[in-house]
């Protein structure tokens, strides 16, 4: 990742909270921008050196924090080359990606199978901290209904802070892949076709619908409106598909 897409994820990450400069910030904070496309697989981060006059820690702190995330298998470190996003590719060199083997149905297909007995396993594990970042992050997709990028991420980053609430590492992993794939330029074209400003305040009722589920710890209604929700959004990528 450049320096400059390091500049920009960090800004983005500010709306949400502050960055701290001990382990467990610095490592949560990086965790964040791997799952929500900052850095993708197989990208290299920013040197040691870097990363701690971001975070104003010391390098030691630093290498603590990405031995962290090496122990959670989210990046690899390789003496002489750096540390990379993902744990099984030569540096340099990137998995095949699924992007380009994909169509647009079969990416919500797969969301389809996933993330509602995803939500309902959110709704038994949520903590208090989670629901409030939740919430915080539909109030900034909710100001965003005339700006499809950001909705977009927004979007991106409350199904993904749903994953992360299920506290199931297989499934949070999964969920990776599935903004990675979400996140890729070639999907741009399809956004602009399905984002208008109606839609958007559609999702971000339905997103609210969900949350408020959360919040009174109603499993079956949560897995229900996130299958009604991801019905709604399959139902509008045939549409725009459609000649």
């Amino acid at each position: 990742m450049t320096n400059e897409s390091f500049r920009q994820a960090e800004a983005a990450f500010a709306r949400l909270a502050k960055p701290g400069s001990g382990v467990g910030a610095i490592s949560a904070y990086l965790q964040r921008a791997i799952e929500t496309g900052a850095y993708s697989e197989g990208d290299r981060l920013p040197p040691e050196r870097q990363l701690a006059e971001t975070f104003k820690a010391a390098r030691s702190t630093v290498r603590r924090a990405l031995d962290k995330l090496e122990k959670e298998g989210l990046v690899s470190r390789r003496l002489g080359s750096g540390t990379f996003v993902g744990t099984s590719v030569a540096a340099g060199q990137r998995p095949a990606d699924l992007v380009d083997e994909l169509s647009p149905l079969q990416l919500i297909e797969a969301r389809m199978a996933v993330e509602p007995f995803t939500t309902r396993l959110a709704v038994l594990h949520a903590t208090r901290r989670t629901l409030d970042e939740m919430d915080a992050v539909l109030s900034h997709a909710e100001a965003s209904a005339d700006d499809k990028d950001a909705f977009s991420k927004w979007d991106g980053e409350f199904h993904l802070l749903l994953a992360r609430a299920s506290a199931n590492p297989l499934l949070l992993s999964v969920y990776r892949q599935i903004n990675h794939v979400r996140l890729h330029a070639q999907w741009d074209a399809m956004k602009e076709k399905i984002l208008t400003p109606e839609v958007i305040d559609a999702y971000s009722r339905q997103h609210r619908g969900i949350l408020n589920a959360i919040h009174v710890r109603d499993a079956q209604l949560a897995q229900t409106l996130m299958t009604e929700h991801l019905e709604a959004a399959r139902e509008d990528l045939v549409k725009a598909s459609s000649p």
